[in-house]
C-alpha cells in the first residue's frame, strides 16, 4: 500500500479554504488588496489559489492513475468521463441556480438567454470554476494515461510555447497581451457566445475562457507530475528492521526534498525571465504564469513535506484544513450553493430617500447589521465576515469527518 501524504491533504485543504475566503467577502467594495486579483498583469496572492487547486487535482491523480491504468481503456473512460461531466454539470448548475430572480415583487425565472435593456445579449455562464476544473481534470487525464509521465511532460512544455505563440500571433498587434487585444475573445464568442460569457470585466471577457483552459490544463500535468515524484522518490514507508534501512529512508528524503526544492526555484526563476517577454497573467492564464505559480507550490508542497511527514510536526492548522482537503468539491459547491439560495428569502429591511422598500436576505442582512457596524476600516468587518463563512464552512466539513461522510465525485 501506498503511503498516504499528510501534507498534500493539507495544501489541498488550505487551497479551498482560501478559495472560499477570497470568494466571499463581506462587501466586494470592502476588500484588502492582498485578497483581490490583480488588475491585469501581475500576481497578488489571490491569484495563487486557483493554480495551486488545480496542482492539487494533479497531485490527487496521481494516487489514482495507478488503479485507472490497471483497470484498462474501459475503466479509465468510464471513470474520468463520468467525474468530469458531473464536475462541468454542477458547476453549470450553480451559475445557474436558483433558476428564478425577483423582478418587483414577483420571482420570474432565468432563462437560458435574453436581451437587456441596453441590448446586450444575457444569459447563463456556461464557464466558470468548476467547469475548468472539470476540462482540466479531463483532457490531463488523458495525455498521462496515453503518453506516460515522461512524455507528458513535453507535451505540456509544447502546450505552453504553442499558446505563447498563439496569443502573440493571434492577437492584436499593438497589444495581444491586452484585455481587449487577446485572441482568445474572438474564439470564446464564436463558441459561447456573448450572452453566456462572463461581464464582470466591463466588456465580454472571459477569464475561464476556452483557449486560456489549454495553459490550465499544464497545471494539472505538472501537479500529477510532483506528485508521482514524491511518492516513488520518497522514503515515507515504516521502516522495521536494521538501522541502516532507516537511514536509507531519510537519505532518500532528503534527496527527494532537495530534488523539489531545486525544481520550485528554477521554476520559479524561468516564470520571472518568461514575465519579461509574456508577462505572467491570470485572467487569460499566461504559460509564465503557469511555470511561476507551479514553482511556488512545488516549494510550498516541500516546505510542508519536510515539516509534516520529516520533523513529524503536529500542526493544529493541518488538523483544520485537513477536513476541508476531505470534502473539497463538495464544500466549494456549498460556498456558492448557500449564499445564492438565502437570497431567495428576501425581506424588508426599511425604506430609501425616495420612500422605495429596501430588501435584504438573511446573508446580506448579517453583513449590513452585524458586520458592518464594527468600527475602523469597513475592510475589517468585510473580512470577519468571509472568515466566518469558513468557519460556518468549516464546522459541516467536521462534522461530515466524524460521521465520515465523504462526497465523491
Amino acid at each position: 500500500m501506498k503511503p498516504r501524504f499528510h501534507s498534500l491533504d493539507i495544501f489541498r485543504g488550505a487551497t479551498v479554504c482560501l478559495m472560499i475566503l477570497v470568494n466571499n467577502p463581506g462587501s466586494w467594495s470592502h476588500i484588502y488588496g492582498p485578497l483581490e486579483h490583480a488588475p491585469w498583469h501581475g500576481l497578488t496572492p489571490t491569484d495563487l489559489v486557483f493554480p495551486f487547486f488545480l496542482f492539487a487535482v494533479g497531485n490527487a491523480l496521481s494516487f489514482v492513475m495507478p488503479g485507472l491504468e490497471k483497470g484498462g481503456d474501459l475503466v479509465f473512460w468510464k471513470k474520468v468521463g463520468k467525474r468530469s461531466l458531473l464536475i462541468f454539470a454542477i458547476g453549470l448548475f450553480l451559475t445557474w441556480w436558483p433558476f428564478v430572480k425577483f423582478s418587483g415583487d414577483g420571482l420570474v425565472g432565468k432563462p437560458w438567454e435574453f436581451v437587456d435593456d441596453k441590448g446586450m445579449p444575457q444569459g447563463v455562464r456556461i464557464l466558470g470554476v468548476l467547469a475548468r476544473i472539470a476540462l482540466c481534470y479531463f483532457f490531463a487525464s488523458i495525455i498521462i494515461y496515453y503518453l506516460k509521465p515522461r512524455a507528458a511532460f513535453f507535451a505540456g512544455l509544447v502546450i505552453l510555447l504553442l499558446y505563447w505563440v498563439l496569443c502573440f500571433t493571434l492577437g492584436d498587434p499593438l497589444d495581444p497581451y491586452s484585455m481587449t487585444g487577446w485572441f482568445g475573445n474572438d474564439v470564446d464568442r464564436s463558441v459561447l457566445g456573448l450572452a453566456h460569457m462572463y461581464k464582470g470585466e466591463g466588456i465580454p471577457f472571459d477569464p475561464e475562457g476556452i483557449m486560456s483552459t489549454l495553459p490550465a490544463i499544464v497545471q494539472v500535468i505538472f501537479g500529477y507530475l510532483v506528485g508521482d515524484y514524491i511518492q516513488k522518490k520518497g522514503g515515507f514507508s515504516l521502516v522495521s528492521g536494521p538501522d541502516s534501512n532507516i537511514e536509507l529512508s531519510r537519505a532518500k528524503n532528503f534527496e527527494m526534498l532537495s530534488g523539489l526544492f531545486v525544481m520550485g526555484i528554477a521554476l520559479l526563476i524561468t516564470g520571472y525571465c518568461w514575465d519579461m517577454v509574456f508577462p505572467i497573467n491570470k485572467k487569460i492564464w499566461t504559460s509564465s504564469y503557469v511555470v511561476y505559480t507551479t514553482g511556488l507550490a512545488i516549494l510550498t508542497i516541500a516546505t510542508m513535506i519536510y515539516i509534516v511527514e520529516i520533523k513529524g510536526v503536529k500542526l493544529w492548522a493541518g488538523k483544520f484544513f485537513d477536513v476541508f482537503g476531505k470534502n473539497a468539491l463538495f464544500v466549494f459547491a456549498l460556498s456558492a450553493f448557500l449564499p445564492k439560495g438565502l437570497a431567495l428569502l428576501r425581506f424588508s429591511n426599511g425604506v430609501n430617500a425616495e420612500g422605495k422598500t429596501i430588501y435584504t436576505d438573511p446573508w446580506k442582512f448579517m453583513y449590513s447589521n452585524v458586520y458592518s457596524k464594527i468600527p475602523g476600516d469597513p475592510r475589517i468587518g468585510s473580512l470577519f465576515f468571509a472568515l466566518t463563512v469558513i468557519l460556518f464552512m468549516w464546522a459541516v466539513c467536521y462534522w461530515m469527518d466524524k460521521k465520515r461522510i465523504y462526497v465523491k465525485v
